[in-house]
């Protein structure tokens, strides 16, 4: 007899798949289907129209039907996995009032009354009033409620975009525990709303109760597919939903990274890492980890925002040649920037990148830096600089991580578009001195998803036995001991003491020039 089947929809930034997985991690079957990642009229502005994420899994649905026929009546469960930080809106009849706010969406509200005296001398006590204040204008809710009055008042539930996808796959507004990772008010520490009307975070999204879904933890069922679901998608009526979780979140799970002593780095557009701990931990101070998929865990996470859009952006503003040469060899330009890496030496000649080409909320007024150029310096040296730097930027992430938790990190899991290339892993696990560890298959978050789903389904009794059975690894990089050397020196002597060093004229440059914003 044949087992059971999970589909898995990982809705994106830019696509849509539908990976159809078995009890043994293996994709048997996939589909998916392409989109703008969104439209813009003003400049900063990210928006979508959420049928576009709709019509999208409908088409990867079908494609993946089509290329498994034979095993379309095997599938026991489907569980979604999204994008962070997106929200749709909705009346009370379930219909869209506007288009989707995505996390790329640089919009802030203005925010002109202050906090209550309270909450601003509880903030200033422990320094993080600026960062309380930034946070407030971010929240798209609050840009909602001051410039789309109409809107607001129309509006019955406020949702992430995981929230609207299970509602139009089941008819319920629910969501899982796990997606709850964006301007929320989300009490991350206890993992649900916040129980006091007089909590800062209704305050700070100026949402209440009502607007916000019910929460179904991961791997129980949210609902089933309905009629009207199984004609636009082709999934069986009555399948089971199980509640998944974000996208990093399956991620880290795909991986297999189920304690501390193990960190999932993904190399995309925004470069992170994770580890999974049944403590709540705080990598930063006061700033939360998210909720884990795995239940009763946590995901403490370190961000490096525009981490790998950095390899676009010298594509973009560098790359003209590799382009042309792609061009003619019939490959992405991805490959042949990566080539440059094998002309530079580890270390790039002294020159150093710090990759803060986007702040973060603890860091408002950082910028990017590159230090070190001499007239030895290339493109290509420029090139590993980057790779160098993210690298970096996300051992200085573990070394948080592991003051906090109290757990030495052992391994490194690497999942994420630039994880697909070996001199990246190899330069990875050099920077960190410890082995790195790729997948099996490049679908990690949708392996992920899968795993909840056979938890979810019965088939495993716990997400240990699920993890031993379903997760795989194709490759693994030990550290080159020389090299290693040479990057821990360059990153205890030069890169830990660039912030420290450059933040007063990053703070003269804000002042003068008003960016980054205050």
């Amino acid at each position: 007899m044949k087992q059971g089947l999970i589909v898995s929809i990982d809705c994106g930034t830019q696509s849509a798949r539908a990976l159809l997985f078995d009890c043994r991690g293996s994709l048997v079957a996939k589909g998916k289907a392409e989109f703008e990642p969104y439209f813009s009229t003003q400049p900063g502005w990210a928006e979508q129209d959420p049928e576009v994420y709709f019509d999208a899994i409908c088409k990867a649905c079908h494609d993946l039907a089509s290329s498994a026929p034979d095993d379309w009546g095997r599938i026991v469960g489907v569980v979604l996995t999204t994008q962070r930080d997106t929200c749709v809106v909705v009346d009370e009849n379930g219909n869209v009032l506007r288009p989707a706010m995505l996390w790329l969406d640089q919009r802030m509200a203005e925010c002109n009354k202050p906090y209550p005296f309270i909450y601003r001398l509880a903030f200033g006590a422990v320094g993080m009033l600026e960062t309380a204040e930034l946070t407030r204008k971010k929240c798209k809710s609050q840009w909602i409620r001051e410039n789309e009055p109409d809107i607001w008042d129309k509006m019955d539930k406020f949702l992430l975009l995981s929230g609207w996808l299970n509602y139009k796959l089941t008819g319920n507004m629910a969501d899982s525990v796990a997606n709850q990772i964006g301007h929320v008010p989300f009490d991350y520490k206890h993992k649900r709303w916040p129980v006091s009307k007089l909590d800062y975070r209704w305050y700070m999204s100026g949402l209440s109760r009502r607007h916000l879904p019910q929460l179904v933890r991961p791997a129980q069922v949210i609902g089933t597919i309905t009629p009207e679901a199984a004609e636009a998608t082709g999934l069986p009526v009555g399948t089971p939903v199980y509640a998944g979780g974000s996208d990093k979140g399956c991620e880290t799970l795909g991986t297999g990274c189920l304690n501390p002593t193990s960190a999932c780095i993904s190399l995309g557009t925004t470069a992170t890492l994770q580890i999974t701990t049944e403590k709540y931990i705080e990598p930063i101070k006061f700033m939360p980890p998210y909720p884990a998929v795995v239940p009763g865990h946590f995901n403490p996470e370190v961000q490096i925002y525009r981490g790998y859009w950095m390899i676009n952006w010298f594509k973009q503003e560098f790359g003209y040649r590799e382009v042309l040469i792609a061009e003619q060899r019939g490959v992405a330009p991805e490959v042949i920037l990566n080539e440059l890496l094998h002309e530079t030496p580890p270390g790039c000649m002294g020159l150093m990148l710090q990759p803060y080409w986007g702040a973060g909320l603890r860091m408002p007024e950082a910028r990017g830096a590159i230090i070190g150029f001499g007239d030895i310096h290339t493109r290509a040296h420029l090139y590993r600089s980057i790779i160098e730097g993210v690298a970096y930027a996300l051992r200085d992430a573990a070394d948080k991580v592991e003051k906090v938790s109290g757990t030495k990190i052992e391994r490194i899991m690497i999942s994420g578009g630039g994880a697909q290339t070996d001199s990246i892993c190899q330069i990875t696990a050099d920077v960190f001195n410890k082995p790195v560890l790729r997948g099996e298959t490049y679908e990690g978050s949708g392996l992920g998803a899968a795993i909840i789903g056979f938890c979810g389904a019965g088939y495993y009794s716990s997400f240990d036995d699920a993890v031993a059975n379903m997760v795989h690894y194709e490759a693994r990089f030990q550290p080159d001991p020389p090299t290693a050397k040479t990057y821990d020196q360059l990153y205890k002597c030069v890169y830990k003491k660039m912030y420290s060093r450059l933040k007063p004229l990053y703070e003269e440059m804000r002042a003068i020039t008003g960016y980054p914003e205050s």
